[in-house]
């Protein structure tokens, strides 16, 4: 049997923002490339006990006026899937990019890029990229036709930079590595992308140095955006492919000045089919060259030298692009947030290293901090960012931060500064309230699922019962305890959903030492509630096998089986199915039950709907989900996704194991016009 639902309670709800009053912030977010969380100078190296540091003065001085994020994660060790998350705002639980799927193909799906161009924002995302499909440029050639998720693919105006995830191990687009060993010998490619064509422009970038070449591409685009776009809002994705080896340095020192007058500067002029050479003000001397003169009279190895000097370069031109924003009048409107895209690397890609060996070592500046793991690792080193936010006078200077939150995030946050509202499959909450302290922070979902072959390296200040630990299947979630306090949950080498989580309080308990799991009857609660929501979650994806994608998926506790129905209006300039709030008073009666069981709705009139529900299972076992809509609509069961249907007409099934018991649901539909009708249904197999 199946229910016909009706129209239970109708709730016309806005979508607030700081942006429905005044003029739409401008956002810039920088990312880079295997920076550690210790290698910020306040978060770590300036007070640093060993005797090894690098500095980032001007990084420090962005914390100083600012906040920062010192719990900010990222969504998986490793660039690929992280990147991947902050794009679509979908955690790795949801996502289609998983694990060590380097190049894999962004899915045809809401980025940040899409939602802030409908929103009004001109996009451009500069540096390396990584999730384009198709042709890999490691072996082969390719143009952005053989590239089926290439950044203007999926929601960016205009795209500077290397495509593939090999391009971005080298730092020079047209100088061969003379120090290379044998797997990073080559030339890639770096295209320019925008209104005028695709352009392939790395034989016109001699000398040019990425994190140069990027900065002042992005200098550029600030500079020209507002004299050829007047106030039009803009959102610049900035991607450094450094520090991540190859442990290249720069030709020369640092252009004298910052900003507009001074720093780095664009010389190439407008048109990348020819662009003037030198290209960037530092295309000039010896590549590969330059030292830092605060590292070079150290008594350290090369490699220390070499990587001190990357973020170093990358420190001062941050600081040179925030001057600019400055001198341009744009500070008081613009949110800059710093981050990483994972945990530090050891990796120098020199000649005669063999393969997974390096001379190159974390351990020189202890990049990861006071924590234990690096890049690839699930323990606090490899997965807590160094995240900063600076936006002259909306976030307050000298603010520190250690609420729990995640890539994905950003999407929220940024629809919520842009006015619009987040897509139904954003798995984020907005931080807006982090960010300007006001109004009330929605707790994040943190949570990690990645898979590695390798061990965590056998440093000497890593717990010793860590060191040389094979990772494997790795899980992390956090999640508050009766105590109100966060507490993270993490396994290593699963073998199944019954592999208990270890537990730990990481803000009294850095090293992750003391496992609370069996402590107390609070403690052997919150593994049961770990285990459960881990698996009610996430949505298994056959590219990513995991050793519980089969598990059963618990039941809810709830009691109410109340179905509510919410709608708001269409937004404008929105063409996603977007996430809807409010409060219904008083709740509807309706229970959808059984094993065959399931709805149909029609629209009333136009409209987003949003339907809470739950549906009670009598006996464990197999179930098939389907939905067909005549509009595009988003289901999930729990948190986990099981159903996105993008257009009209759209038919789709999802296959769960079901435990006994209630189980909620969520269908959001987007009604373009009256009388659209959507059936959704659940049987046994």
């Amino acid at each position: 049997m199946r229910k016909s639902i009706p129209m239970l309670l109708v709730m016309f709800l806005g979508v607030g923002s700081i942006a429905a009053e005044t003029p739409k912030p401008n956002i810039v977010f920088i990312l880079t490339d295997d920076l550690g969380w210790g290698d910020l100078g306040v978060f770590y190296q300036n007070e640093s006990p060993h005797k090894k540091r690098h500095k980032t003065p001007h990084l420090d001085r962005l914390a100083e006026g600012g906040l920062q994020m010192r719990a900010h994660y990222c969504p998986a060790p490793v660039c690929a899937p992280s990147r991947s998350t902050l794009l679509t705002g979908v955690h790795q639980g949801n996502a289609v990019v998983r694990n060590n799927q380097f190049d894999k193909a962004l899915e045809d799906n809401h980025t940040l890029g899409s939602v802030l161009r409908e929103a009004g924002y001109r996009t451009c995302m500069i540096g390396k990229y990584g999730l384009q499909g198709g042709v890999k440029q490691k072996n082969q050639s390719g143009t952005p036709s053989d590239w089926p998720a290439y950044p203007t693919k999926r929601g960016f105006d205009e795209f500077f930079g290397y495509v593939s995830h090999y391009a971005g191990h080298l730092h020079y687009p047209n100088d061969p590595w003379e120090l290379a060993n044998e797997g990073h010998r080559g030339v890639p490619d770096l295209w320019h992308s925008d209104e005028t064509g695709d352009f392939e422009i790395c034989e016109s970038l001699s000398k040019c140095y990425t994190t140069d070449l990027f900065t002042a591409r992005a200098k550029h685009f600030i500079q020209t955006h507002g004299e050829k776009r007047g106030d039009q809002p803009f959102f610049l994705m900035l991607n450094y492919d450094t520090p991540h080896a190859a442990l290249q340095v720069p030709t020369v020192a640092y252009p004298k000045g910052r900003g507009i007058h001074g720093g780095l500067q664009w010389t190439g002029g407008p048109n990348s089919k020819s662009i003037s050479q030198p290209a960037i003000n530092t295309a000039v001397g010896k590549v590969d060259s330059f030292i830092h003169p605060d590292y070079a009279q150290q008594s350290w190895q090369d490699t220390e030298k070499r990587f001190a000097t990357m973020v170093r370069r990358i420190d001062t031109a941050v600081g040179d692009l925030n001057e600019t924003l400055e001198h341009l009048g744009l500070a008081e409107n613009t949110l800059v947030i710093f981050t990483s895209d994972n945990g530090p690397h050891k990796e120098a890609y020199l000649a005669g290293e063999a393969w997974g060996s390096s001379s190159y070592s974390p351990q020189s500046f202890h990049s990861y901090g006071p924590y234990d793991g690096i890049k690839r690792d699930c323990w606090e080193g490899g997965i807590r960012m160094p995240t900063l936010a600076w936006w002259k006078n909306t976030i307050e200077s000298k603010r520190i931060d250690n609420t729990p939150s995640q890539f994905q995030d950003w999407m929220a946050t940024f629809c919520d500064i842009a006015g619009v509202p987040a897509p139904a499959r954003c798995d984020g909450v907005s931080l807006l309230p982090t960010l300007t302290g006001k109004g009330k922070q929605s707790e994040a979902l943190v949570y990690i699922e990645y898979q590695n072959g390798s061990n965590t390296p056998a440093y000497e200040d890593f717990l010793e019962s860590r060191r040389a630990q094979p990772r494997k299947e790795m899980q992390v979630i956090y999640m508050t305890g009766d105590d109100n306090r966060s507490y993270k949950g993490i396994r290593y080498n699963i073998r199944s959903a019954d592999d208990d989580f270890e537990i730990y309080d990481v803000e009294a308990d850095r090293d992750e030492a003391h496992n609370l799991a069996e402590l107390s009857a609070e403690m052997k609660r919150l593994q049961t509630q770990m285990k459960t929501r881990v698996l009610q979650i996430r949505s298994p994806n056959a590219s990513a096998e995991r050793p519980y994608d089969d598990a059963v998926v618990p039941a809810s506790e709830i009691v109410d089986s109340d179905l509510e129905v919410f709608r708001c209006d269409l937004p404008d300039r929105v063409s996603y199915v977007p996430a809807v709030n409010g409060v219904l008073e008083p709740p509807s009666a309706c229970v959808v039950s059984g094993e065959h069981e399931g709805l149909t709705f029609t629209a009333p009139r136009p409209g987003i709907y949003q339907i809470h529900g739950v549906f009670e299972v009598s006996s464990e076992g197999a179930f098939s989900v389907h939905a067909k809509s005549d509009s595009a609509c988003f289901l999930r069961l729990h948190e986990a996704h099981a159903i996105d249907l993008q257009s009209s007409g759209e038919t789709s099934s999802a296959k769960r194991s079901l435990a006994e018991g209630r189980h909620p649901f969520t269908l959001t539909i987007r009604a373009e016009s009256e009388g659209v009708q959507t059936t959704w249904f659940i049987e046994k197999q």
